[in-house]
């Protein structure tokens, strides 16, 4: 991506538009670190299907500054919205490679997958996502609050913190078709999809996905938080 100095109060300006966003809905969104935390909340939410082996460290730990969670609160402190996000180095790779070695979902396959899983990745696009990788996944809202924006706001935050973590060259998320034809992957503002991102089988997971690839580039990131500031008035 294009090279460059990463702004804090540019960032901060960015994220507290999705952050007031969330307020006024009754939402207050929380960031941390600790994936740990972030399974036993997950595991405790009712209706939350369970959290996919990249983001739990029994399967997949996440380096301390390569991964961070999102979670958001009504007024009574209960859950009505999570979200992932996690750092690859695909500096020597791509992302096609990444999902179908099954290093994407598991930190040792040969250990941890089994036998019969596996995951084919057919969209073209895939094999150009390389270098630094933020990938975004285990989106949840709570029935009562969908339809009101929320993928928007966990999509918005998730890009600032991102951005100033990481600078990535590609920020991607594996997708449903129904999400697509909804239009809850319109709320992410993600310029570019494709079919075939995921043909996915995990047995104990009990998970067997055909997910469409969307992504956006670190310049086009990086335009979206300039193009804010430069547009805004302070």
């Amino acid at each position: 991506m294009t090279e460059g100095i990463v702004n804090p109060l540019h960032i901060s300006r960015f994220i507290k538009i999705y952050d007031e966003e969330a307020v006024k809905k009754g939402v207050r969104i929380s960031i941390g670190f600790d994936f740990s935390t972030y399974i036993s909340i997950t595991e405790t939410t009712p209706t939350k299907r369970a959290t996919y082996p990249n983001f739990r460290p029994d399967r997949s730990p996440i380096k301390e500054g390569d991964g961070f969670w999102i979670v958001g609160v009504d007024t009574n402190n209960e859950v009505v919205l999570l979200d992932a996000a996690r750092l690859y180095d695909l500096s020597c790779g791509n992302f096609a490679e990444h999902l179908e070695s099954l290093k994407a979902f598991y930190a040792v396959p040969a250990v941890h997958a089994h036998s019969e899983d596996s995951c084919t990745c057919m969209a073209p696009s895939a094999k150009k996502i390389t270098g630094k990788v933020c990938y975004l996944g285990d989106l949840w809202v709570r029935k009562d609050f969908r339809g009101q924006g929320m993928p928007r706001i966990a999509a918005g935050i998730a890009f600032g913190v991102s951005f100033a973590l990481w600078m990535p060259d590609f920020l991607c998320a594996l997708v449903a078709q129904w999400s697509l034809d909804k239009g809850v992957v319109a709320q992410y503002d993600m310029p570019h999809h494709e079919p075939g991102g995921s043909i996915l089988r995990l047995v104990e997971e009990q998970a067997e996905d055909d997910d469409w690839l969307i992504w956006l580039t670190g310049d086009e990131l990086k335009s979206r938080i300039d193009g804010h500031n430069t547009s805004a008035q302070f």
